[in-house]
């Protein structure tokens, strides 16, 4: 089958083209931004690229259209497609309908920790032996890649693996489709990490979220099993509403006999894991972040309803690498560290500065953020900015006033409540100055962004460079 693929560039987008390939179909696509590394690594797929949404594409003559969510109405090829009849579907559908149908599917959701806690999950199955197939909004380090259909089996060449882990986002499925992506997928296994109000551009409450994740409850079968943040009272609220499938609860509390799974910090970000409150291992790692060890500990969860041991799990654990933009050093000079995190969330944004202070110690952190995401340029949430950065040092926050990113709403004003630790720009060059001329040896600047941010690590470490051969050669 040929397919086309509306918005192909999109990390979803882009992962689905790749799994159609290996899946044996023809794959073209197009996007309005056709880019490295995105592009490069389609094209190296042999997946042909076209710039923009020209109608002219219906000359492609594919078998059928898959649209992107960044596709709508009044979009000029899909408004042809439309016109024309020709069949279209969904990214979310065509996955469940074409490539996870027979497949045990071990789907991880929640605001956060998706990315992070599905790649664990991927990486704990392929070290147990069950070459899963997956789909991840990152690139996990332990395997480079981002989506595959399957690793090689030990049952030998032409054996697929029958797992597959994807990361299943709540965000809508397509102009024509208003349901969350997740439901499409109809797992087996499902990790229920935690659930706070976000994408504020398409629903109106955290009630409204919730009740896309009940959803997602409702078709997990009987024999299936969810893995439950119990300190998640929006959760909580979730699972009343009904469910119909076995259910385990992990939580970061001490081991108790009334909790399923929990852990004990030991040594430095190393913890023990229990199983109702029987000691299972110790997870041994270089991670930091009381958000990662609860990561950590929903994949074990998840990994044992499809039979790998807790002591496996915890051993697959102690060589997981993490994802790209998770807490990825980007550079050193002279002493600073520039650090790359995706983090675009309060409550990320927190735990993720809170871990970094816990692996500095007093070693002063200076917080990069671009509130990017259109629930942080709308202000939705930006009252529990400010507070999400308490644990840094210098506080630096960056938004465009005008264009496609622009923030609607005045950043120096939300972040006046953290004095003179934190400054506002609006533009790029200026941020950069700011922070380099503060910069000094032993130094973590953290940049946080959902986005690209104008590539402004690599502009951090050339304005760094430069400062300190002045220095040098002065």
């Amino acid at each position: 089958m040929h397919i086309h693929i509306l918005g192909i560039c999109g990390t979803f987008m882009g992962g689905l083209a790749v799994l159609a390939k290996q899946a044996g179909h023809r794959v073209t696509g197009c996007d309005a931004n056709v880019y490295p590394p995105m592009s490069t690594q389609l094209e190296s797929q042999g997946i042909q690229l076209i710039e923009g949404f020209d109608p002219a594409q219906l000359d492609l003559q594919p078998d059928l259209y898959v649209i992107g969510n960044v596709v709508s109405r009044g979009n000029p090829l899909m408004e042809a497609i439309l016109n024309r009849g020709l069949p279209y579907v969904s990214g979310p559908q065509w996955i469940g309908e074409q490539l996870l149908r027979n497949k045990w599917v071990l789907a991880v959701a929640g605001t956060h920790g998706k990315t992070t806690t599905s790649s664990m999950l991927a990486w704990i199955l392929e070290y147990a032996g069950y070459a899963p197939g997956f789909l991840i909004g990152g690139v996990p380090l332990n395997f480079g890649i981002s989506a595959r259909i399957s690793g090689d089996t030990v049952e030998g060449v032409g054996k697929k693996s029958d797992f597959f882990v994807i990361e299943a986002d709540e965000y809508d499925t397509a102009f024509f489709d208003k349901r969350s992506k997740f439901v499409h997928y109809h797992a087996k296994t499902a990790i229920l990490n935690n659930l706070e109000f976000d994408h504020a551009d398409i629903f109106p409450d955290v009630a409204a979220i919730e009740t896309q994740f009940h959803h997602l409850v409702r078709t997990v079968p009987g024999i299936g099993r969810l893995i439950v943040n119990g300190k998640e009272q929006t959760l909580e609220r979730v699972i009343q509403r009904g469910c119909w499938s076995e259910k385990e609860f992990f939580n970061d509390d001490s081991a108790t006999a009334n909790s399923e799974w929990s852990l004990v910090l030991s040594e430095s970000e190393d913890f023990e894991v229990y199983f109702k409150a029987e000691l299972q291992g110790t997870v041994r790692w270089n991670l930091n972040g009381a958000h990662n060890r609860l990561n950590a500990l929903a994949a074990i969860a998840a990994a044992r309803h499809v039979g790998v041991a807790p002591s496996t799990a915890i051993a697959a654990l102690s060589e997981f690498i993490n994802v790209k933009r998770r807490m990825e050093v980007r550079g050193e000079v002279a002493g600073i560290k520039v650090i790359d995190d995706f983090a675009h969330h309060p409550t990320a944004i927190a735990t993720t500065v809170q871990g970094l202070r816990r692996t500095v110690g007093t070693a002063r952190i200076l917080a990069v953020l671009e509130p990017r995401s259109n629930t942080m340029k709308m202000g939705a949430i930006k009252q529990a900015l400010p507070a999400s950065l308490d644990a840094a040092d210098l506080v630096y926050v960056y938004g465009a006033q005008s264009g496609r990113d622009a923030i609607h709403w005045d950043l120096s004003d939300t972040f006046s409540t953290l004095g003179e630790k934190a400054k506002a720009h609006h533009e790029l060059p200026a941020l950069v100055a700011d922070i380099v001329s503060e910069a000094r040896a032993g130094d973590s600047i953290l940049v946080m962004s959902n986005g690209g941010f104008g590539g402004v690590h690599q502009l951090l470490l050339d304005a760094l460079a430069q400062k300190f051969q002045a220095r040098t050669s002065a």
